[in-house]
């Protein structure tokens, strides 16, 4: 590396006290404010993400845009790349220089700190150590934002960063902020950070996974103490992980990481925008709730003889991981429970794991097989639809979740979730062409196409050892497919389009204009900072696409003549990646409708029970007040005028039915095609 971030972030001044800062601060909004005392400073200005906060972790140097080795480009424009937390009109800024410095206006004295107004499209002439720079200052719109901070990461006085980016195995303690967008601050110390990712290891903006001292929740995510936080690095949109963990979610699978969009920053460096996502973890307070680290032993501490367990199939794993080989060749990495040599079971659990996954692949590769003994079928058709409707270049090569558990019945089977490491995928990467060659495909940038059934099969193969290749193969689960990809995918992805909002799906899944709204502002600190937005030849043209739809009424799948063009920025970029799924998910669509028989309902019968009566008016009123709760189905048919809202007025049509009319079938003549 030319310049480390060490060098960046060298020691080069000595940290004022605190009651010299408070002796300094000479206006009556900041004589109570903190400073940056949680980390070393070096000669720079400092800004606070609340404005009159006492807190000293929340802090950011102003800084230069990088190159990706973090060399300074540009040095004499300086940024506060503010999070959303921070007031949209003034700041708290501390100056670190040995003398005062005046930023709009505003005189702060050394080791002080002052309130300061500021507007986002203005420049402001700060000279600050004899240099005279041009201030900007831009604001995110993030759902949070996260303040780590260690500056003796070694006990030798090594930056956090520079410490735990030299190699994956090292971690460090650390103290930090969680700061929501209404400012609230959560100061729970860093138990460990560390590095995470396999290919994405080696890419200059990494992944780290965090264990809070206790459970913290950020922005309304359930209470965790464990979480990766995801830099999406090669995916120009930084959405695709986010689109399709929260699509898993809305469409039922077991289990789906909660996860929000983060600006991060480490020491008082800004280190860009990230995806905070709940941690593929077991525990009664992880995403896999039900199964738990010491489920495989029995009270007298011996293995029981059937036990849940988590894997994945993992073609990364080495010998720091705990992993056996299946028989297909698969890696396949134990996450719970996750043992060391020594640890009762170690080599219990894994000759279980390899019998319990070989049975599954050995039934799978009969395309005609009823696996419904080893698997649930259910999800197992979801996570092919997932990597499907993704086109994921690794589908059924790494970062692909099995929870094995017993169902209701109490039998123990393979379910396909959770979803994980998606941001090659929806049109982002071009593949190996080598490999493509290999499997006969020529279509994989494009959004029409089978994938998963070509995946990691040669052309000229009968059967592959690629497990999504044979699920996607198998006659039971494609059975499946067509009711669970319209009933199930198809609402969610309609509501992401803003086709049809639906406040059920909201809870899971938002609508692509709502995600850009809360990512864009720090997309763009995040490329403005020094990111780029092509990260290699990896990546696919995101120039141009013709967009598809599909009407399930008609049957008719459109694409469009003229192509539209997507402008090189992030905003190009998001829009195309949004696109791209809506597009492949008509093109699906339209595969798969002659094998689905749509169900028809009447608008009103939200019971089912084929009459219209003043149960149903009941039932509508109160899920207008939202005193029960209800599935997609039940909202499309409550939503009576088809609003995209369920109120007074849709109990008011099916009242003034049952009275002048009677329970008969029928409202308005018109049913739900659902």
């Amino acid at each position: 590396m030319k310049k480390t971030l060490a060098i960046m972030l060298a020691v080069t001044m000595l940290i004022c006290s605190l009651s010299a800062i408070t002796a300094g601060a000479v206006t009556a909004d900041t004589q109570s404010v903190g400073a940056p005392t949680s980390f070393e400073t070096y000669e720079a200005l400092y800004a606070h993400a609340v404005v009159g906060s006492t807190d000293t972790d929340a802090w950011q140097a102003w800084q230069s845009e990088h190159d990706e080795d973090f060399n300074v480009l540009n040095g004499s424009v300086k940024y506060f790349f503010l999070p959303s937390s921070a007031n949209s009109s003034k700041v708290d800024i501390y100056n670190a220089y040995s003398d005062s410095v005046t930023v709009n206006g505003v005189s702060i004295a050394s080791g002080a700190t002052e309130t300061v107004t500021y507007n986002t499209d203005t420049d402001y002439s700060v000279n600050a150590g004899g240099t005279t720079y041009t201030l900007k200052f831009m604001k995110s719109s993030a759902e949070a934002a996260i303040y780590i901070n260690n500056s003796d990461a070694d006990g030798n006085g090594t930056d956090l960063m520079t410490y735990i980016n030299q190699d994956k195995s090292l971690s460090a303690k650390a103290t930090g902020a969680i700061v929501d967008a209404d400012g609230s601050i959560d100061n729970t110390a860093v138990k460990k950070i560390k590095g995470r990712g396999n290919t994405t290891w080696d890419k200059p903006k990494k992944a780290y996974n965090i264990t809070y001292d206790s459970k913290v929740s950020i922005a309304g995510m359930s209470a965790s103490k464990k979480f990766s936080i995801l830099a999406n690095y090669q995916d120009d949109s930084l959405s695709r992980n986010r689109f399709l963990y929260d699509l898993s979610d809305a469409a039922g699978m077991p289990y789906a990481s909660d996860s929000r969009y983060v600006d991060f920053y480490v020491n008082g460096f800004y280190w860009g925008s990230y995806q905070m996502a709940e941690k593929v973890e077991g525990g009664s307070s992880s995403l896999i709730y039900d199964v738990d680290e010491e489920d495989y032993l029995n009270e007298d501490g011996t293995v029981k003889e059937d036990f849940p367990f988590v894997c994945e199939v993992d073609s990364s794993a080495s010998d720091e991981d705990y992993y056996v080989k299946a028989s297909n060749g698969n890696n396949i990495t134990i996450k719970v429970p996750e043992l060391e040599e020594g640890d009762t079971g170690y080599e219990e659990v894994k000759n279980y794991v390899k019998s319990k996954y070989d049975s599954l692949c050995s039934a799978l590769k009969s395309r005609t097989a009823d696996v419904s003994q080893y698997a649930d079928i259910d999800s197992l058709a979801k996570i092919y639809l997932i990597n499907e409707l993704s086109k994921n270049w690794d589908a059924g090569v790494s970062s692909l979740f099995f929870t094995y558990k017993q169902d209701a019945d109490g039998n123990f089977k393979f379910y396909g979730s959770p979803v994980w490491d998606y941001d090659n995928s929806l049109g982002n990467a071009i593949g190996v062409e080598r490999e493509l060659r290999n499997m006969g495909v020529d279509d994989y940038e494009e959004y029409s196409g089978w994938w998963c059934k070509y995946k990691g099969k040669k052309s000229n193969e009968k059967s592959s050892s690629n497990i999504m290749n044979n699920i996607a193969r198998n006659t039971k689960v494609q059975a499946v497919v067509p009711e669970i990809w319209f009933k199930n995918f198809v609402p969610a992805i309609n509501h992401f389009a803003g086709v049809k909002t639906n406040p059920v799906i909201n809870k899971e899944m938002y609508t692509s204009d709502y995600y850009y709204s809360i990512l864009k502002d720090s997309a763009e600190m995040n490329y403005q900072s020094g990111w780029l937005l092509d990260t290699g030849d990896w990546i696919a043209d995101h120039t141009s696409l013709n967009k598809a739809s599909y009407d399930i009424a008609t049957q008719t799948y459109t694409v469009d003549s003229k192509a539209t063009t997507y402008t090189q920025d992030f905003d190009g970029m998001y829009n195309y990646c949004a696109d791209w799924l809506t597009s492949r998910a008509a093109w699906i669509s339209s595969q798969l409708a002659e094998s689905y028989t749509p169900a028809e309902y009447l608008y009103g019968d939200v019971n089912l029970d084929g009459v219209i009566s003043i149960i149903d008016a009941t039932t509508i009123q109160k899920m207008g007040i939202n005193l029960v709760e209800y599935d997609a189905t039940e909202f499309i048919l409550a939503d009576v005028n088809n609003d995209g809202r369920i109120s007074i007025v849709d109990t008011t049509y099916v009242q003034k039915y049952v009275a002048e009319i009677g329970q008969k079938t029928g409202l308005t003549g018109e049913t739900a095609v659902i």
